[in-house]
């Protein structure tokens, strides 16, 4: 018979209620952690076994898993100073507690390596923001997830991808980080499909979503230093998005010609910021964020252009839908990018001409940045 392999259990309807002491205490980084408080069962130490037990008990998203083992869990612990039971925020719609520990076995469970843990931390500590309205969020029909957004020298220090297929596969922070907050969200907060997690069809980015900025080609300053951090800083954005829309534009060679194609590739009713505004996201591939700045024209700029261009007609609108949505018909046509608090410009990609465009939940969320505390903070 095969040795037992020692898994850290979590509850996931209610995250507290069957927590019990355990004897490990070990040395790390210098300091002596607190004994982990999630239930421990023993299982068969069998790859197989593990990743059934967790499909059978909805502790996964599907995909295979790295079992949390006490030896794991407390490895990645060791990356942050924060105590194992302190609570960053709580998940809807179960409300479970996001403490440290529990973020930590999912980050685990996701294939995370221990420094990658004070960006998971941070991301979740920005859902957390009563603006974000994680609530909804979490129990909308809308295909929106939380996209991550990091920005500082953390990225080149985790080897993060912002350059070619930044929003695809291949790159483990990337793909892992993104994994370990759908994990969070499904195992502390009990977001399944079609319970908690009532996506009319879900979408491929609430298996993982998360990128960093392109701030080495990016012609204008970073999204965190927008939002008041130094560049020196690293800092996480998280905003409720659905997957990315291409737009495409080989032909644009000054800043107006790119622009146009962007003002109808976003202008299209459909999406939830066709009806309630709030903010989208333009992720402007290298090339065409060059050709614009080479223009003159800064971010303020391109926001304000787009809002005065992003313009939807009413003739693709239905009298019903701008009576119940608008309770009255508009003067003429709605703008996309209601206010010019509306629209995220980040840098993102490699070379090419495409760039793309994330509609998200709608007037009733706002992104929100964080700063990341890690050991080169």
């Amino acid at each position: 018979m095969s040795e037992d392999l020692h898994c850290t259990e979590f509850s996931l309807e209610h995250p507290t209620d069957r927590d019990v002491p355990t004897h490990i205490s070990p040395q790390h980084g210098g300091r002596r952690l607190p004994p982990l408080v999630s239930e421990q069962i023993e299982i068969p130490d069998d790859h197989e076994a593990v990743q059934s037990l967790y499909l059978e008990r909805g502790w996964s998203d599907g995909l295979p898993i790295v079992p949390p083992t006490p030896q794991r869990v407390e490895a990645m612990l060791a990356a942050t100073n924060l105590p194992p039971d302190h609570v960053i925020t709580e998940i809807p719609p179960n409300w479970g507690a996001a403490t440290v520990e529990k973020l930590s076995i999912n980050a685990v469970m996701a294939g995370c390596l221990p420094e990658y843990l004070p960006v998971l931390i941070a991301a979740v500590e920005a859902i957390g923001h009563p603006v974000f309205n994680l609530y909804a969020i979490q129990a909308t029909t809308h295909p929106c997830a939380p996209l991550i957004i990091v920005n500082g020298p953390i990225r080149e220090a985790l080897g993060m991808n912002s350059s070619s297929g930044a929003f695809g596969p291949a790159w483990r922070p990337n793909a892992t980080i993104g994994r370990a907050m759908r994990l969070v969200l499904l195992n502390v907060g009990g977001a399944y499909p079609g319970v908690g997690d009532m996506s009319t069809q879900g979408a491929p980015s609430k298996y993982s979503y998360c990128v960093a900025e392109n701030e080495e080609e990016n012609p204008w300053e970073p999204l965190h230093v927008q939002r008041g951090f130094r560049p020196d800083q690293s800092a996480v954005t998280v905003l409720a998005g659905e997957p990315p829309h291409n737009i495409n534009d080989h032909s644009g060679r000054t800043a107006e010609d790119i622009l146009t194609i962007v003002a109808g590739a976003i202008s299209v009713t459909g999406a939830n910021n066709a009806y309630t505004g709030g903010e989208t996201l333009l992720a402007l591939g290298p090339e065409h964020a060059a050709s614009i700045s080479s223009d003159g024209l800064s971010k303020a700029d391109v926001v304000e252009w787009l809002h005065q261009r992003a313009l939807i007609p009413l003739e693709r609108y239905t009298h019903e839908t701008l009576m119940e949505r608008m309770l009255r018909i508009p003067d003429g046509p709605i703008p996309m990018i209601r206010t010019l608090d509306d629209l995220v410009i980040i840098v993102l990609g490699g070379p090419g001409k495409h760039s793309s465009w994330i509609p998200t939940f709608g007037g009733n969320t706002k992104s929100v940045t964080k700063e990341i505390v890690w050991n080169g903070s």
